[in-house]
């Protein structure tokens, strides 16, 4: 099956190839949202359902804010979970669920200052003894939190001083720790709901946002309604007090053409993650808005595996690089909606260093140079071969087309059979890819991982991470291991920009990761929409959205 979608998507390439020649070859490189039709004034109208067509599913149905780890799923969340704090697109933090902190003077423990009118969907209240039973629940093994774990560092405990007052415990100095509190994945669940209803806690989920579960259709959609009794908006929310929406339905639409189509039907309001062909049209339609923003995440970057042969040699992994053209790619597929990635990091992430960008090229001759002096020779089929072994890339996929990514690998394919290696795409069912990956049994995967904050590397890169040596990247290097330890302990933020220069530098230069794209996010909505905003790292609000009648 996945043979034939990339015959077809070679079919596909020429057309493709034309059109990137007229694509205007801009992007936004900043995580600030841009707009495209201006937002109606107001006042804005309370009432109404709104109907979002998300682009992809939420896995296993799972809205479990401490194991969900997958974009699409945190997308959905943000309307269910609020958070400590709230991070700035400057990277200043302000209060939310707490109202002010310290820190003590070791780094080790934050104090926090809870509200004292917050609660829960199911009525309990959210104070210090919440706090403690979610940090602890992300730590317990039995729980198999997902990027809640790597958020939350050497958590230790929390200590409950009175009612409203909570101490939050390190083993030792966590940097990252207030913009990791503004996530999605660190946002509070109802002890008693998981208490209540056990393993099945994620498809019945109860947090304090402004809309609470009212339907969960498996594998279809999900169906919320406001919360009456929502006082507590954060500082960068444009109302107080309950959200204007009496109804928020997320229909799961994975496939791009349908998403565009039921949107220019106005069958939904909104829909996201706009194909480029179409991003162009609807930005000339008066009908429709469009709204785009840099995600701040780990970019989709591919990832040899240098625990296997031949991608534990240095020099093959570069070949194997040299022999992409990632710029024609992504200009080709993206049509100048998106840039090449030169770094682990997306550009607006503190930490991004533009030391790594341009530090490679695209080099045919030099690729198949270096490849016939390691003595892989080109076989009849132009496929290279070395002690009776072809030079096959096996890529391990399990998440399909999504933000196009098939279609530039497919690209990339035809870039690498004229270096004479062949890349196969084998699709697999998640929990087949899961163990796979988890045994280093593949060539080569290919993934994204959405964060605010550099220390995200030590989740994919560190044998001292919560992954160890089940890291992504399959990287083994005391001295990444090392300075990755160095830059989430590390407060000062100068220095510890410097320990993340150098980690992206170390990555780059070692071929550890092939960053491929920087993903502008996008959002497009009928014109009766407004007020949807963007949290960070950049995942859809709805609160504030109203539907003008």
């Amino acid at each position: 099956m996945k043979k034939t979608w990339f015959q077809s998507a070679g079919v596909l390439l020429s057309i493709m190839l034309f059109a990137a020649g007229c694509g205007d070859g801009s992007g936004s490189n900043t995580n600030a949202a841009v707009n495209s039709g201006a937002q109606d004034a107001g006042p804005a109208t309370p009432g109404g359902e709104l109907i979002f067509a998300l682009g992809g599913v939420v896995v296993d149905d799972n809205l479990d804010a401490h194991k969900a780890g997958n974009a699409q799923n945190g997308r959905v969340m943000r309307s269910l979970y609020d958070s400590l704090v709230v991070e700035l697109p400057d990277h200043s933090i302000k209060p939310w669920l707490a109202t002010s902190w310290e820190i003590s003077e070791d780094k080790r423990s934050y104090t926090f200052h809870l509200r004292k009118d917050v609660k829960f969907h199911d009525g309990t209240p959210f104070n210090a003894e919440a706090v403690k039973f979610n940090f602890d629940r992300i730590k317990d093994p039995a729980t198999k939190a997902s990027s809640s774990l790597n958020e939350i560092g050497s958590y230790v405990s929390t200590d409950v001083l009175d009612e409203f007052t909570a101490k939050i415990n390190f083993k030792e100095p966590f940097a990252p720790f207030l913009s990791n509190a503004a996530k999605v994945d660190l946002g509070f669940v109802s002890p008693a709901a998981v208490k209540k209803y056990g393993d099945k806690y994620p498809q019945n989920p109860v947090g304090t946002g402004p809309f609470k579960l009212s339907k969960l259709v498996a594998g279809t959609e999900v169906q919320f309604e406001k919360n009456p009794d929502y006082q507590w908006a954060p500082p960068t929310a444009k109302h107080q007090g309950p959200a204007y929406l009496d109804k928020l339905t997320v229909k799961y639409v994975p496939e791009e053409a349908t998403r565009v189509s039921v949107l220019q039907g106005k069958q939904v309001h909104v829909a996201d993650i706009i194909p480029p062909q179409n991003l162009v049209a609807l930005k000339a339609d008066n009908q429709f808005r469009i709204q785009e923003t840099e995600l701040l995440q780990v970019n989709f970057s591919m990832y040899l595996n240098p625990q296997k042969e031949p991608w534990n040699d240095l020099k093959v992994r570069e070949a194997v690089r040299s022999a992409m053209n990632l710029d024609s790619a992504v200009k080709t597929i993206y049509l100048g909606t998106s840039k090449q990635a030169w770094s682990p990091l997306s550009p607006s992430m503190f930490g991004y260093t533009p030391t790594v960008e341009n530090t490679w090229k695209a080099d045919a001759k030099k690729a198949n140079d270096s490849l016939d002096e390691l003595g892989w020779v080109k076989g009849t089929d132009g496929i290279r071969v070395k002690d009776g072994k072809k030079l096959t890339i096996e890529f391990i996929d399990t998440q399909g087309n999504r933000e196009k990514r098939l279609d530039l690998m497919a690209v990339l394919q035809q870039q690498l059979k004229q270096a004479g290696i062949e890349l196969k795409v084998v699709s697999l069912p998640a929990g087949t890819y899961s163990e796979r990956r988890t045994k280093g049994d593949y060539d080569l995967v290919a993934a994204s991982q959405f964060s605010g904050d550099p220390d995200v590397l030590r989740q994919l890169f560190s044998t001292k991470g919560p992954s160890k040596t089940n890291n992504l990247a399959r990287a083994n290097s005391p001295e990444l291991d090392q300075w990755l330890e160095e830059g989430y302990l590390e407060n000062d933020t100068a220095k510890r920009k410097e320990i993340y220069k150098k980690v992206q530098e170390y990555i780059i230069k070692n071929v550890y990761s092939i960053p491929t794209y920087v993903f502008q996010y996008s959002v497009a909505s009928v014109k009766v929409v407004n007020g949807i905003t963007f949290d960070y790292p950049a995942w859809p609000v709805f609160y504030d959205a109203w539907i003008k009648k």
